[in-house]
């Protein structure tokens, strides 16, 4: 579908441009006074007034083009097919975390039980509390 989608921008594109070139080819109504003093428009390729004519139908040719193309990318834009699933969908699964028996034993465990034991007040009131396990493993800091 998509490749289709690019296909079809480009012959607009295409088709766009070509407009722009044959409408700059062209002269307006004002030339005919010009042609009759000798501008060289009555020794064109095609004659006095049949570049006009082709140059015309041409450009009558690509404006279809161009509004078939316009209106098939409209029509491809409200009829795209609607996507599922999302990008997370799309994710391996996650592992489960560490169970709290793997979690090591931080430092301030043994210097807590040592201050309790050695019976100073003051040591024990500056040494933080020991963590409890997976409890306190799973918060993050802010």
């Amino acid at each position: 579908m998509n490749t289709v989608f690019n296909i079809i921008v480009i012959v607009q594109v295409l088709s766009a441009l070509t407009i722009i070139g044959l409408v700059l080819l062209q002269h307006g109504k004002g030339a005919d006074m010009g042609a009759a003093f000798g501008s060289g428009a009555s020794g064109s390729l095609f004659g006095a007034t049949g570049s006009s004519n082709f140059l015309s139908k041409s450009t009558g040719l690509a404006a279809a083009i161009f509004f078939i193309a316009t209106l098939t990318l409209v029509y491809l834009g409200n009829h795209r097919s609607a996507v599922t699933g999302g990008v997370m969908e799309n994710l391996p699964a996650a592992s489960a975390p560490a169970p709290a028996a793997a979690i090591p034993a931080t430092s301030a465990e043994p210097v807590a039980a040592s201050a309790a034991a050695s019976g100073s007040a003051s040591a024990a009131a500056s040494v933080p509390a020991p963590s409890t396990g997976s409890a306190q493993s799973n918060q993050i800091p802010k």
